[in-house]
């Protein structure tokens, strides 16, 4: 059975690193933006690593351009104002694609795994997203692909992708979840 220790990605410095490296870790993958209206949870995902890092925990953060080129700059600059606005410690990889031909593979893979979650009903952004990617595609719920920047995906132990969040799901409900994988 395939897993997420089969696929190797870029660090931010473009050397190749093995996701194997993580085994036995549980992961939050993400696909981040430097300019978007979900951009203050790094706040809340460098809380999380805080909590949880010593347990076994890690976040891989994984820019992306593709939503409203809210994704800016070089993937140095990315980082500079990551750590200088943040404060985030957690690794953060090469710029890359989500959707489309050119995805990178570990996220066409994660997608093929768990597809389109939902939307919070509770989150005020969910009306405005679920209106804009209405009207680009009225089936946009039906596909697995991603629909914006901040969509997470929990890793358990083994390498097996458990669950998706959507940008607009609430920190508080993952911390659960990846409480339930650390135990």
């Amino acid at each position: 059975m395939k897993t997420i220790y089969d696929f190797s990605v870029k660090d931010r410095k473009g050397k190749d690193v093995s996701l194997k490296e993580y085994a036995n870790e549980v992961l939050l993958i993400v696909n981040t933006a430097t300019k978007c209206g979900f951009t203050p949870q790094y706040d809340e995902l460098e809380e999380l690593y805080k909590k949880y890092h010593s347990q076994g925990f890690e976040i891989l953060d994984f820019p992306c351009n593709q939503f409203g080129q809210q994704a800016p700059g070089t993937d140095e600059s990315i980082h500079e104002f990551c750590k200088l606005n943040f404060g985030t410690e957690f690794p953060r990889f090469k710029k890359v694609k989500v959707n489309g031909e050119d995805a990178e593979p570990l996220f066409t893979f994660l997608k093929e795994q768990k597809g389109f979650a939902g939307w919070n009903p509770n989150h005020n952004l969910t009306a405005i997203l679920d209106d804009m990617l209405s009207k680009a595609d009225p089936d946009y719920k039906q596909k697995p692909d991603i629909k914006w920047n901040f969509t997470k995906f929990l890793i358990n132990k083994k390498g097996q992708v458990v669950a998706r969040f959507e940008p607009t799901e609430s920190i508080a409900n993952i911390a659960k979840q990846i409480e339930e994988l650390l135990a």
